[in-house]
């Protein structure tokens, strides 16, 4: 979020915001709550027992091969075994990529998925239905974003079973993902902005990595802040934000709650990723994705919700220590060079390292992982020796949060590219999510013309613990 610097405060130069941003600090799900007439009990859905307290949604934007990582073929012909080779983990029959030898051992946690199924081949329109839950209105690359698309599922979660403590429902960073236009599906759209996520680019694995937006100047005691009156003073001031309007006063008391953010010890700490010990930070990986999958870590045991971590901002493809996991092998970069080198040992340290530490803590019974990508790859390896874009048949993974562990739930077919079982749609997966968070899938919310929408579709029972 960028604010703007003022003269009259630059200790606290994040202080003159606009309306637009203050909303996106105190509503937006940032402190979980919100107005009060938004909080109306037809819209609380915590109608099941919550399985999973907390989500960690780790996109992996791009694509990953299902068929070089835990969907491999290999009784299959060259052409579509490729040359990775699987090994075996500790559960018997469920084997996996060879680069992942640390994934092998923490299997019997995990929970997959290999009946993925859709028919959207672009980036954009597959990336929206893998964050919503949701099938665009057209497979194009071109699909933009707009306020009659779904939203995200934080944002759902922060609609219908918003956090009611200090800490935000929703988090995700440190990306905004894009494939020639912003991917839509990753903040509020038609729920209003009081529901988007509070999103960041800064990246945890800087040095003295923090959030500008949690900094109070140092000759600004917290006592002060803590003093309605002279809080407002202070924002009128310098921001000019609170107008004599109606709609202004109605904010007041949402107002007061992001502020609160401001001032909260535990929302700053949540943040202090310097705070972990040197030993925790390099097993995670001193890469942004691992340090962004250790402050995930961070975020839950606070109190978050939702966070959702993108693996990139850039669906990759040309650079072997960069980017997502789309691997065409043009301009001859092959797949195998490319994920071999950044993306299968990146995965291999930081996923076990969350699932370890979550263990470790206490926190995974409670705490669902979701780790996927939009689609998979095609069976057959192209001519540039990579993969291309199928959303036909390709696998999720889970762990944690509620579901079996040890457990495979449906099967693609002989060749990896229809499911042979039990297909899998989005919308059943977005279900199965809300079921183990406790939210009814087939609760409502209404659209910017107030028609009735229901949520997702049917959850996966078989994956329930």
């Amino acid at each position: 979020m960028s604010l703007k610097r003022t003269p009259a405060c630059h200790g606290f130069r994040q202080l003159a915001w606009s309306r637009r941003h203050l909303l996106k600090i105190g509503g937006l799900g940032l402190l979980g709550v919100n107005a009060p007439q938004l909080l109306r009990a037809e819209e609380q859905a915590l109608t099941f027992p919550v399985r999973a307290k907390r989500v960690i949604f780790l996109f992996q934007w791009g694509g990953p091969s299902h068929l070089d990582t835990f969907d491999m073929k290999p009784e299959a012909p060259a052409e579509i075994r490729g040359p990775l080779k699987p090994i075996p983990s500790v559960v018997p029959g469920m084997p996996v990529c060879e680069h992942f030898p640390e994934m092998a051992k923490r299997m019997d946690r995990v929970t997959l998925i290999r009946s993925m199924t859709h028919t959207m081949k672009n980036h954009n329109s597959a990336g929206y239905y893998a964050l919503t839950g949701h099938a665009p209105p057209s497979d194009d690359q071109r699909l933009r974003d707009s306020p009659d698309l779904w939203p995200a599922y934080g944002s759902v979660v922060d609609k219908l079973a918003p956090n009611q403590n200090e800490m935000p429902t929703f988090v995700s960073y440190p990306h905004t993902i894009s494939d020639g236009s912003v991917t839509p599906g990753q903040h509020a759209s038609f729920l209003g902005k009081m529901h988007d996520p509070f999103f960041f680019k800064d990246d945890p694995n800087e040095t003295g990595f923090r959030l500008p937006e949690l900094t109070l100047p140092n000759d600004l005691k917290l006592e002060r802040m803590e003093r309605r009156r002279e809080l407002q003073q202070l924002v009128d001031q310098q921001a000019r934000l609170m107008d004599r309007s109606v709609a202004a006063r109605e904010f007041d008391d949402y107002y007061q709650r992001a502020i609160a953010m401001l001032t909260s010890d535990q929302v700053r700490a949540a943040f202090d990723i310097e705070s972990e010990p040197t030993s925790v930070r390099d097993r995670y990986g001193r890469t942004t994705y691992g340090q962004s999958c250790l402050l995930a870590r961070r975020l839950v045991e606070a109190g978050v919700k939702f966070v959702t971590v993108y693996f990139s901002r850039s669906i990759g493809g040309r650079r072997v220590s960069e980017g997502g996991w789309d691997t065409h092998g043009f301009d001859d970069t092959r797949m195998y060079q490319i994920v071999d080198k950044y993306h299968h040992p990146v995965t291999d340290q930081s996923l076990p390292a969350l699932l370890d530490d979550l263990e470790d803590r206490g926190l995974l019974d409670e705490t669902l992982v979701l780790w996927m990508g939009e689609f998979g790859r095609t069976p057959k390896i192209n001519k540039n020796e990579s993969r291309d874009h199928w959303p036909q048949c390709y696998t999720a993974l889970l762990a944690g949060g509620g579901v079996k562990g040890g457990h495979v739930y449906g099967a693609s077919d002989s060749r990896g590219a229809l499911p042979a079982k039990d297909p899998v749609r989005p919308e059943d997966l977005a279900a199965t999510l809300y079921r183990l968070m406790g939210i009814d899938p087939g609760s409502e919310v209404r659209d910017r013309t107030n028609r009735p929408l229901v949520v997702s579709g049917n959850p996966v029972m078989d994956v329930f613990a």
